[in-house]
């Protein structure tokens, strides 16, 4: 009997361990999805991660490929490939606060693509419009595009930890160590002759921005002149008061201190403060036109941002760049006719490399000619969308170009530098349609909501 019911308890043991079994081969799997921690690790120690689910569409040869010429590009660009179900609720910002690491983070997730970084690094109009160019190509190309596109605009450096190697332990022998210091030697000469090509190719290249300056401010203080042949004022005439006879004082002495700044200047940043002085001789100019005619004193406006040399701005009108988002603009009396009329205005061009360009467009020499027209905070707005803007918004324009043109750039950590979780989370919010718009679009303002 005994026998009997030690089988039958062997049996209904057995049953149930079947039945477990089987609830445990047909029960559904749980995720196996990569942690953004796992990817976070990854982007720490090279610059392009591909999530195993997702090797398809990025192969390991393309994908070292894409992260060798971002290493060797010396940027904080990284890339990740993850499969299409892929959780996107606030994926970017969990991603940015595991990496820690300020710079620039691309993100292909089955056929979308997005973007987001931090201000320092690429501006959210530069970042917008580049996503926006790489839309509804295949992963290799678009990866590709999206990667060129943004080494030639973005600020900050890569990581140190890209190019740190694990240690394979164990003692270093007397023959390692010699070489190790013949290495560093040599790897010192090296450097040092790299910073000293560096400084110099620097040097060269201010230089070179300051002779294209320099033609447009020459050109700017000869029409400044003319503007005080024209204006025919004699300080002993009929009529001419005290104020009168300050305002013309102010407006020679400005026609001479841009003179004398202009020849002193020895890097582009110094143009900024011959600018500077132009305008305020300008609205001298002005202040002086409206006494000798009786009319009001004109208020302390920017000039016009078609050509500075039309003198202040009368109003504020409407303006879209080709390709750009239309903002408002101060403008001479004329340009605001032409604009009312449909017309164009007349535009403030100078010489490069393609041909007579908008200054707008002509690249980053003339941010601090720019500048010293339009400070106060205004430029950003002004030029936000245009190529000059665009560079200018990033940290490394202010090493080559010097600082202070309004709110261009931030403080703080500089691209690729370790920042932890020291971010801004407007930054890196809304993106891949789940409530903040889809293919770079953001959704309500720049940055949008949540992902």
């Amino acid at each position: 009997m005994k026998a009997v019911l030690r089988t039958r308890s062997l049996t209904a043991l057995l049953l149930v361990a079947l039945a477990l079994l089987a609830a445990t081969a047909f029960a559904p799997r749980a995720s196996t999805r990569t942690g953004v921690s796992t990817i976070a690790q990854a982007l720490r120690r090279s610059p392009v991660y591909v999530d195993p689910a997702a090797s398809a569409q990025l192969p390991k040869p393309d994908a070292d490929a894409l992260a060798k010429r971002i290493k060797d590009a010396n940027k904080p660009l990284f890339i990740a490939v993850l499969p299409a179900g892929y959780p996107t609720a606030n994926l970017f910002s969990d991603l940015r606060a595991a990496t820690g690491i300020t710079g620039l983070y691309g993100i292909r997730l089955g056929d979308r693509f997005d973007a987001r970084a931090d201000s320092s690094v690429m501006s959210a109009t530069a970042r917008r419009n580049l996503v926006a160019s790489v839309q509804g190509e295949d992963a290799k190309t678009q990866l590709t595009d999206f990667t060129d596109r943004a080494l030639a605009n973005m600020g900050g450096h890569a990581p140190k930890s890209w190019g740190s190697a694990g240690s394979a332990g164990g003692g270093a022998s007397s023959t390692g160590l010699i070489t190790a210091v013949a290495v560093l030697v040599a790897g010192g000469a090296g450097a040092y002759a790299l910073v000293r090509r560096s400084r110099r190719r620097r040097e060269e290249e201010q230089r070179a921005a300051l002779d294209r300056l320099r033609v447009v401010v020459d050109e700017d203080i000869t029409a400044f002149g003319e503007e005080l042949d024209r204006l025919d004022f004699q300080p002993s005439e009929p009529g001419a008061d005290d104020a009168m006879r300050a305002d013309y004082a102010h407006a020679l002495d400005a026609y001479e201190t841009a003179k004398q700044r202009m020849a002193e200047a020895r890097r582009p940043e110094d143009v900024r403060p011959v600018t500077e002085v132009l305008d305020d001789g300008r609205f001298s100019l002005a202040r002086l036109a409206a006494r000798r005619e009786g009319r009001p004193l004109p208020e302390r406006r920017p000039p016009c941002f078609f050509d500075p040399r039309h003198g202040p701005s009368a109003t504020d009108a409407d303006w879209t760049p080709p390709g750009g988002a239309p903002r408002r603009v101060p403008v001479c009396a004329a340009d605001a006719t032409r604009l009312a009329d449909g017309r164009d205005p007349v535009v403030r061009e100078v010489d490069t490399d393609h041909g007579r360009r908008p200054y707008w467009d002509a690249g980053p020499a003339y941010g601090p000619w720019a500048g010293g027209y339009f400070g106060g905070g205004i430029l950003p707005g002004l030029l936000v969308g245009t190529l000059l803007g665009s560079v200018m918004a990033t940290p490394s324009y202010a090493a080559d170009y010097g600082a202070g043109y309004g709110d261009f750039g931030s403080g703080g950590y500089d691209g690729g530098d370790m920042s932890g979780t020291d971010f801004d989370p407007g930054d890196f919010g809304g993106g891949f349609g789940d409530g903040g718009g889809f293919d770079g679009g953001d959704g309500g303002g720049d940055f949008g909501g949540g992902f």
